[in-house]
C-alpha cells in the first residue's frame, strides 16, 4: 500500500510539471545529442557525418584484435571510460559490436585511421597502432567533456553517426620542454605528456642541458648531474634525472606514442657542465653554477681533445637510453664561440651522433656549419629575422636538409600572451592564440621545399615556470593549435572556425583539470568560468 502511494505521488508530481509546461509554454528539456563530428581538434582529414549515433552503455566491451599493440591502445581506452562511465568495458577478442579497435590495411600512413560510428557500434581502423591511439584521441573528444573525470557521471555517452578519415599532414609534431632552467619530476613531465597526446603531439623534445642546470646522469661523467644538477633558475635545488628515471619518461611517452627526442645543448649553453668538470675550460678554470637567465656566455671548448672525448661519451650513454631516432645537440647563442671554432665543433661532434645511430637534429644555427647529411634544423627565428640569416636556413634546407619550425613570436609557449601575463618572458613579443595559429608552416619561409618541412614544434622555455600548473596556464589555449597546424591540411586552417572548436575544448580541460588562459579573442562561454 506504502509503494502504491509513492506511485501515485510521483504520477502526480509529472502529470503537475506537465500541466505548467502547457500552461507557461515552456519547452521539455531537450535530448542529449553528440558532438559533431567536426569540431575535434586538429581537425580531421575529411568528415562524412550520417546515420544514428553510438550510446556506450553497460553492456558495451572494446573489442581488439590479437596483437598486444591493440590490446594496449584498448586498454588505454578503457583506462579513460571507466571512471566516468562506471561501467566495466571489458577489452575482449571476442563478440562484435561496441567499441572494436582494428589493425588492417588501407591508406591510413604510419599515424592514420578511420573512425565508423553507428547505432551499433564504433570501429577505428588504422594500419599501425599510433594510428590507432591518434583515433582514439579523436573518440575522446567526440564524447561529453566529463567522461574525462575520475568519478562516475550521469552521462549519456553519445558518438555521433558517420565517419572521419583522417592522416596527418607532417610527421613532426612536437613539443618542447625545458628542464634545465626549472627541473620538472618524472610525473610532471608525464601529466603534460598526457596533455600533448589528446592533440596527436608525436615527439617530446625534453632540453636536458643548459647553463643552469645539468639533468641526466651521465655514468663517466657524475659530477654533471651530481654537482651541475643542484641548482636551478633562482637558486632552487635543481634535480636530475637517473637513467631509470629517463627510462620511465622514454616508456610512459613511447604509450602514448610520442617518440622523444633529448638535447645536450652545445657548445654554448653549457655553464653547468663547464662548472662540473675544469677540463672542460680554455682555461682549466671552473666557473661557478649559474642561476640567472642570461645567454651566450658560456663555451665549450673546441680546441681540447677531452672536449670531444666528453661529447663521445655523453652522446654514448644518451643514445643507448633513446630508442629513437634522434638526438639534438643544440647549437644556439653560441656568442662565446668563434665561428671558426663552431664550424670545427659541429664537424667533430656531428659524426659522433651517427656513430652511435642516431640522426642529428640542431637549432637552425647549425646551417651556419654544415649540417651533417639527413640532418633536421628546427628554425625560432622571428617574422623579422634577418633575410641573411633566412636565406642560410632556406639554401640548407635546398641541399637536403629538413626544418622543423618553431618561429618563436609564433609557437614559443613561454611567450607572454599580453603584457599583463604574470607568466613568461616577451623578448619575441605577444603572441596571442590567434597569432601562435594563424600561419602556414608550408609557406613560412620563401623558397624552402614543401618535402623539406617535416613540422612544426612547440617549445617551452622556463625561466620563468615552476610547476605544472604555470606550465599548463602557457600551454592552454596555444598548443592545440600548433598541434593543427602540424596534423592538419593548410585547406582547413581558417581562424574563425578554428576559434569555435577551441571554445568547445574548454569544458574538457575543466574536466581534466588542466590551468587555462581565458583568451579575450575566443568565444569561451559557459567552459570559459
Amino acid at each position: 500500500m506504502r509503494q502504491h502511494r509513492r506511485t501515485l505521488r510521483l504520477l502526480g508530481s509529472l502529470l503537475l510539471v506537465a500541466m505548467a509546461a502547457s500552461v507557461t509554454g515552456a519547452a521539455p528539456a531537450p535530448a542529449a545529442s553528440p558532438t559533431p563530428l567536426d569540431r575535434v581538434i586538429p581537425a580531421p582529414a575529411s568528415v562524412d557525418p550520417g546515420g544514428s549515433p553510438y550510446r556506450i552503455t553497460r553492456g558495451t566491451h572494446i573489442r581488439v584484435d590479437g596483437s598486444r599493440e591493440t590490446r594496449g591502445v584498448g586498454e588505454y581506452l578503457a583506462k579513460i571510460l571507466r571512471p566516468s562511465t562506471g561501467y566495466r568495458l571489458p577489452v575482449t577478442a571476442q563478440g562484435a559490436g561496441g567499441i572494436r579497435l582494428r589493425l588492417a590495411e588501407g591508406p591510413f600512413g604510419a599515424e592514420g585511421y578511420r573512425l565508423d560510428s553507428g547505432r551499433g557500434g564504433v570501429t577505428i581502423t588504422a594500419a599501425k597502432a599510433a594510428g590507432l591511439f591518434h583515433g582514439v584521441q579523436t573518440l575522446r573528444q567526440l564524447l561529453p567533456a566529463a567522461v574525462e573525470k575520475d568519478s562516475v557521471q550521469p552521462g549519456p555517452w553519445l558518438v555521433a553517426g558517420g565517419t572521419i578519415k583522417d592522416t596527418p599532414r607532417y610527421g613532426w609534431r612536437g613539443a618542447m620542454l625545458d628542464v634545465s632552467r626549472h627541473f620538472f619530476t618524472v610525473e610532471q613531465v608525464k601529466r603534460y605528456i598526457d596533455q600533448l597526446a589528446l592533440y596527436k603531439i608525436n615527439k617530446l623534445h625534453l632540453h636536458l642541458s643548459d647553463d643552469q642546470g645539468w639533468r641526466i646522469a651521465i655514468d663517466s661523467w657524475p659530477r654533471l648531474a651530481t654537482y651541475g644538477g643542484s641548482t636551478e633558475v633562482g637558486g632552487g635545488p635543481g634535480g636530475f634525472y637517473t637513467k631509470a628515471d629517463y627510462r620511465e619518461i622514454v616508456r610512459y611517452a613511447s604509450s602514448r606514442h610520442l617518440e622523444v627526442v633529448p638535447e645536450i645543448d652545445m657548445p654554448g649553453h653549457t655553464n653547468a657542465a663547464l662548472a662540473s668538470y675544469a677540463d672542460l675550460n680554455c682555461d682549466g678554470v671552473a666557473p661557478p653554477l649559474y642561476t640567472g637567465t642570461e645567454v651566450g656566455f658560456s663555451s665549450l671548448c673546441a680546441g681540447k681533445d677531452i672536449t670531444y672525448d666528453f661529447v663521445d661519451d655523453v652522446i654514448r650513454e644518451l643514445a643507448a637510453l633513446t630508442p629513437g631516432r634522434y638526438l639534438h645537440i643544440g647549437g644556439d647563442e653560441a656568442h662565446s664561440t668563434s665561428h671558426e671554432d663552431y664550424v670545427k665543433f659541429m664537424d667533430r661532434v656531428q659524426p659522433i651522433v651517427a656513430k652511435y645511430g642516431k640522426t642529428v637534429v640542431g637549432w637552425h644555427q647549425l646551417t651556419g656549419a654544415t649540417p651533417a647529411k639527413g640532418a633536421l634544423a628546427q628554425y625560432w627565428g622571428l617574422d623579422g629575422t634577418s633575410a641573411e640569416e633566412k636565406a642560410r636556413v632556406v639554401k640548407a634546407a635546398q641541399n637536403g636538409t629538413g626544418l622543423i619550425l618553431s618561429p618563436a613570436d609564433r609557437v614559443y609557449l613561454d611567450m607572454k600572451y599580453t603584457k599583463d601575463t604574470p607568466l613568461g618572458l616577451s623578448w619575441a613579443g605577444y603572441v596571442e592564440v590567434k597569432r601562435s595559429y594563424d600561419w602556414d608552416p608550408g609557406a613560412y619561409l620563401p623558397g624552402v621545399p614543401g618535402a623539406a618541412v617535416r613540422g612544426v614544434e612547440a617549445p617551452m622555455w622556463s625561466e620563468t615556470l615552476e610547476s605544472s600548473e604555470h606550465i599548463e596556464y602557457m600551454a592552454f589555449p596555444r598548443l592545440p593549435g600548433v598541434a593543427e597546424l602540424g596534423w592538419s591540411s593548410a585547406a582547413s586552417h581558417d581562424w574563425e572556425r578554428y576559434k569555435g572548436r577551441l571554445a568547445a575544448q574548454a569544458e574538457r580541460w575543466n574536466a581534466l583539470g588542466i590551468e587555462w588562459y581565458r583568451s579575450p579573442q575566443v568565444p569561451w562561454g559557459a567552459g570559459g568560468r
